[in-house]
């Protein structure tokens, strides 16, 4: 009886064995994407006839067509974007994945975190469709941009690889706290609520236990709450020293929401890696920004769609008059921020508009003075270097994921085809593509 079930054991652990090398066999298979025009976004440069050798889920080698097939494996599925321009896959810095645009006061009173949770898988689909294989979610509740995060990543669901916020440390009465609401009115759940330097440094510590990947502060006022003010200070510079001390010290990096100008000095001068939105900024915070290296991250294409759609939606009046206030300078001072130098990471503030629709911005930053390859560089090896992942992603180079997006037309001449990503590729699994009629087993 022991020999046999000894038997058992050894065939069932030889069996696993040869399902293991047939799923190794598997995750490495070598793809070779055939490139009519591709751009190396460090540089500017289009390539033409190039080729991408991807095996499992990173880029091996990329160079001119000939040189790259002549060492692919022979049994390499081919993949013929030679009529596409090719990019590495999109990166937005500042999502909110987890909910979507709706009527202001059903959302408020009427839906639950369940509600988002179950809706959350789709926007995240829109999102890797658009192209945009990478996000940064800077503020969700509950704790679902984790789950969100771990089932894309244990393969449960599609959509982009995110790095998570969980949810953003606010003052009492502050930009993430629901005000305007009568004081026996009680929302219960998680909340990034925390005052004062003790305060501050526990909610970073519960957050990072349970899953943030980045802390976001709201150092201001904003546009999208009913406090009085769009970008008054709502923290201190004590409390923002810890908050960025703290995070430090779990290795963590600070994007800070803040529109105005002292609270963008303030955030800068703690030491976070980013500003969010940066509407209200002056000289003297464009010059701090400048010399510390400070990324700005301004989502200047949303103010259309709140000015054409949240009276509808039926936000109060307060609200879109914040965003009329507001909504021209952040583009003026965008304008202001690129000419001095400052470093630009992409973000949307997706969420505030439709998911999939990330893109829209492109034309937007260069309307208001960036050129399409700043643009393209925002979203790319600007925003993997915000993330910390410029070993990952952000680039079409060995070592780097295998994230590949074409596009019909030249982005480098009408930045608006990057509205139309037509083919997407995340990890060397191809997600989606209306350029070609599948991959091919031939060379």
């Amino acid at each position: 009886m022991i020999r046999r079930v000894a038997v058992i054991v050894v065939a069932g652990l030889l069996a696993g064995r040869d399902v293991a090398a047939q799923s190794d066999s598997v995750a490495r298979a070598s793809v070779l994407v055939r490139a009519g025009r591709l751009i190396a976004v460090r540089t500017g440069t289009v390539l033409t006839n190039q080729a991408i050798l991807i095996e499992g889920d990173r880029i091996k080698d990329v160079g001119p067509a000939d040189a790259v097939a002549a060492h692919a494996p022979r049994d390499a599925r081919v993949i013929d974007l030679r009529n596409a321009t090719v990019l590495p896959g999109l990166i937005d810095c500042h999502t909110h994945i987890t909910s979507d645009p709706g009527d202001y006061y059903k959302q408020l009173f009427r839906m639950s975190a369940i509600d988002e949770a179950v809706r959350a898988h789709v926007f995240a689909k829109r999102t890797l469709d658009a192209g945009f294989t990478t996000v940064r979610n800077v503020g969700a509740g509950e704790f679902i941009d984790v789950a969100l995060r771990n089932a894309i990543n244990e393969g449960a669901i599609p959509g982009p690889r995110m790095l998570v916020s969980t949810m953003p440390l606010s003052a009492t009465g502050g930009h993430g706290d629901v005000n305007g609401m009568s004081p026996y009115l009680r929302f219960e759940g998680f909340s990034g609520i925390a005052n004062g330097v003790d305060q501050i440094r526990e909610k970073i510590r519960f957050e990072v236990k349970y899953g943030a990947d980045l802390i976001k502060v709201l150092a201001s006022a904003g546009v999208l709450s009913e406090e009085e003010s769009v970008g008054a200070p709502q923290y201190t510079q004590e409390e923002l020293n810890a908050v960025v001390e703290e995070a430090a010290m779990w290795g963590r990096k600070v994007a800070a929401h803040a529109h105005g100008a002292e609270a963008i000095k303030r955030a800068v001068r703690a030491g976070v890696a980013s500003v969010e939105h940066g509407s209200l900024i002056d000289d003297e915070g464009i010059r701090l920004m400048k010399e510390r290296g400070t990324y700005l991250v301004a989502d200047i294409y949303n103010d259309d769609y709140i000015i054409a759609e949240y009276t509808r939606l039926g936000f109060p009046q307060k609200i879109i008059e914040k965003e009329r206030l507001v909504g021209r300078q952040q583009r003026e001072n965008f304008k202001k921020a690129v000419q001095a130098g400052v470093k630009i990471a992409f973000g949307t503030d997706a969420g505030v508009y439709p998911h999939g629709w990330n893109a829209k911005q492109f034309a937007h930053m260069v309307r208001w003075g960036a050129t399409p390859l700043q643009a393209i560089q925002a979203a790319t090896v600007n925003a993997a270097d915000l993330l910390g992942w410029a070993d990952r992603v952000g680039a079409l180079e060995p070592g780097k994921f295998a994230d590949v997006i074409g596009v019909v037309g030249d982005p480098l001449q009408d930045v608006t085809v990057l509205e139309h990503v037509a083919f997407v590729m995340k990890g060397g699994q191809v997600v989606k593509d209306s350029l070609t009629g599948g991959a091919k087993a031939a060379r």
